[in-house]
């Protein structure tokens, strides 16, 4: 076996299920399962066979993966039971999965408090359900619970239950830290000490994120010698989550040099991984995690970009290629001239730093942002606001007026209802004379919406194509109540792309005007 080689265990389906409003279906579990297959993941631990139907069907239309092995979770056989009548270790064998892990306990105080059985009754339920498990030529691992609490309270039994897991034939003896207490040096100095008993190679390590020391513990079990790591994509899980592997494993490659499941050609699909899991749950993912972040390569400070120019190391620890993400070059008060050529550069839009209209544009930029604007996260807006300076943009259409109304009544049926209405009057550049359309809208954005696209959409098809995936408000002086200066950014998007836009201004219908204006234009633009 190679020392170097750490084996990867997700377990996304089941822990990243108990986390707060994650609720997987069947086909989400199946695509899942073949992402992380195709990813490079070891083990994909399916769920708890027994525990719940969507479990059940799973295990019962398991997807065909090519490398990585289908585990069904469980727990040992109950007091008074013997491992071949148990009615829990019955479903999880019934999977015909390859692989079986079975948690038990291995504190001697919640043994007795919590199961209130002996201690000698639970080492024979941990080493009868493994063997049994062996017994029908299945891979056995053994989760073994609350391990580190059980062993700073009282090692020897804990030891004790690894010891006849290890014994009755488990491949692998999973160290949990279960309520995600332990710190890296207990970790490290506990591990170590295993190690004398349960060689390393069958050793994995299993940490909950409490005190938000998940993925430093990880990689402490690792130098202190396991070889399997077990967490979830992005981390999650019940209360603050569980190890993240997309944290884990490009650390494990490119900084520790061990060898994964996962090549070095997969591993520049991470980014991607990431962002799919948080797409099946329809969740924002954090912009700020590392590795994988839309900002985790983001550079807003001109004197950083500057040094870059000449260094990239200077400021960023790896190339974000390899992790398949992106450097970003924000734009803001912040940016000097060497943020605002590099971000044209990343455009395609060629500009010497010399040219004068680059100090113009400097200076409107930080003008605008004094009003509320903020072009970090508005990259259409920005790129339509350069394109307009530098007279790259065509006259697509141009709005001579709109009027939005509210009306709030009971209809017919006596149900209070609110509608709004929009009217827009237009020019449009291919055809002659003004265009005015009508429509109505469940509020006031998407009945402004609606009326330009009726307007439009007869001239520009591909109109067709474009929808609004987002939409934000953010109130930028609540010292004046009502009456404050709002900020509105649109995500839009069509089967190609995805773009966001931004409008500033008191009247937040006019704010969302804006907003949409641009990425309407943006569109037509770049369609």
């Amino acid at each position: 076996m190679n020392k170097d080689r750490i084996y990867l265990y997700d377990s996304t389906l089941r822990d990243g299920a108990q986390a707060r409003g994650i609720d997987f279906t069947v086909a989400d579990k199946q695509a899942i399962a073949r992402e992380l297959d195709a990813f490079g993941i070891d083990y994909v631990e399916g769920g708890w066979p027994g525990a719940n139907p969507t479990d059940d069907a799973f295990f019962a239309a398991q997807p065909k993966l090519r490398h990585a092995v289908v585990t069904a979770f469980g727990m040992t056989r109950r007091a008074g039971r013997s491992a071949e009548n148990d009615p829990g270790l019955a479903d999880v064998l019934g999977t015909n999965t390859k692989s079986v892990c079975l948690v038990g306990k291995c504190s001697a105080t919640q043994v007795e408090k919590t199961l209130k059985i002996t201690r000698a009754e639970n080492l024979r339920m941990v080493a009868e359900s493994i063997a049994h498990v062996v017994s029908q030529k299945r891979e056995a691992l053994f989760d073994a619970e609350h391990f580190f609490d059980g062993y700073k309270t009282n090692p020897e039994y804990a030891l004790e239950v690894v010891q006849a897991a290890y014994d009755a034939g488990a491949r692998w003896v999973v160290l949990c830290d279960t309520n995600g207490g332990s710190l890296p040096h207990e970790i490290s100095q506990i591990v170590t000490e295993v190690t004398a008993y349960i060689p390393g190679t069958h050793l994995g390590i299993h940490c909950h994120n409490d005190t938000d020391n998940a993925v430093a513990n990880s990689l402490a079990a690792v130098r202190a010698g396991v070889r399997q790591i077990q967490g979830t994509i992005n981390g999650i899980g019940e209360r603050c989550g569980n190890a993240n592997l997309i944290s884990l494993i490009p650390t494990l490659m490119l900084k520790l040099g061990f060898n994964t499941g996962v090549s070095e050609k997969n591993l520049a699909r991470i980014t991607q991984i990431s962002r799919m899991i948080d797409d099946r749950l329809n969740r924002d993912g954090n912009p700020h995690a590392p590795y994988v972040g839309s900002a985790a390569f983001a550079h807003k400070g001109g004197l950083h970009v500057s040094a870059m120019a000449k260094d990239s190391s200077s400021y960023e620890h790896i190339s974000p290629a390899l992790v398949g993400n992106e450097r970003v070059i924000l734009v803001s008060d912040k940016a000097g001239k060497s943020n605002i050529v590099t971000r044209l550069n990343q455009m395609g839009i060629a500009i010497e730093a010399d040219n004068p209209k680059l100090n113009e544009l400097v200076k409107e930029i930080k003008d605008r942002e004094k009003q509320g604007y903020a072009y970090d996260d508005a990259d259409a807006s920005f790129e339509l606001l350069v394109r307009r300076r530098l007279g790259d943009v065509p006259d697509f259409f141009s709005v001579e007026s709109f009027r939005v109304m509210d009306e709030r009544r009971r209809n017919a049926k006596g149900a209070l209802v609110t509608i709004a209405e929009a009217t827009v009057k237009l020019s449009i550049q291919k055809r002659d004379g003004m265009v005015m359309e009508v429509a109505e809208g469940n509020g006031p954005v998407n009945a402004l919406d609606a009326a330009l696209r009726k307007a439009l959409i007869p001239h520009y098809k591909k109109l067709q194509g474009m929808m609004l995936s987002d939409y934000k408000v953010r109130i930028l002086t609540p010292q004046d109540a009502t009456a404050a200066l709002t900020r509105v950014m649109i995500e839009s998007r069509d089967a190609k792309q995805v773009w966001t836009t931004i409008g500033v201004s008191h009247n937040v219908i006019d704010a969302s005007f804006n907003a949409l204006f641009d990425a309407i234009t943006y569109m037509l633009l770049k369609g």
